[in-house]
């Protein structure tokens, strides 16, 4: 992995909802690493503002992430949304799922980190938790396969 020296300025609200899934993250005693995953990364290096954001998670589901995001928010007296879950569907090309859920007005979608083994005979792959080298080679573009890590506030490149 190469940690790159550019600088990513965020906005105030992406400062907001990175500290609150940090929060969140401790609130909750998980051991977890919190990446934004590709178009965002991509967008933020080249100067531009971006609302593409992909949370990965490195040992769990997005969906149980971002139930606790909710649940947090609650506790504080701040407004919550109702969590959506794009289920892994394998026949359409959809091998992951996906929660969605609405953070301070900004849509926010939660995924594991994962690995994708393709058999001879099929083009259907076999997904499991996967590490972010892992997660990003099977990405379709290297820009794509830039991560921002939340935890150390660093661009990865694998």
């Amino acid at each position: 992995m190469h940690i790159a020296k550019h600088a990513i300025n965020l906005t105030a609200t992406e400062k907001r909802i990175f500290g609150l899934l940090l929060d969140v993250r401790q609130a909750n005693n998980f051991n977890t690493v919190l990446r934004v995953a590709g178009g965002w990364v991509r967008d933020k290096v080249l100067g531009r503002d971006s609302d593409d954001i992909d949370i990965t998670l490195d040992n769990m589901m997005g969906r149980a992430f971002a139930e606790k995001v909710n649940e947090y928010l609650k506790e504080k007296g701040e407004e919550t949304h109702t969590l959506a879950v794009i289920q892994a569907n394998p026949d359409q090309s959809k091998h992951l799922e996906t929660a969605t859920l609405k953070v301070y007005n900004h849509w926010i979608d939660f995924a594991n980190l994962r690995s994708e083994d393709y058999s001879s005979n099929s083009r259907i792959p076999t997904i499991a938790f996967g590490t972010p080298e892992q997660d990003a080679l099977r990405r379709d573009f290297t820009i794509n396969a830039l991560f921002y890590n939340i935890n150390e506030c660093v661009i990865e490149d694998y």
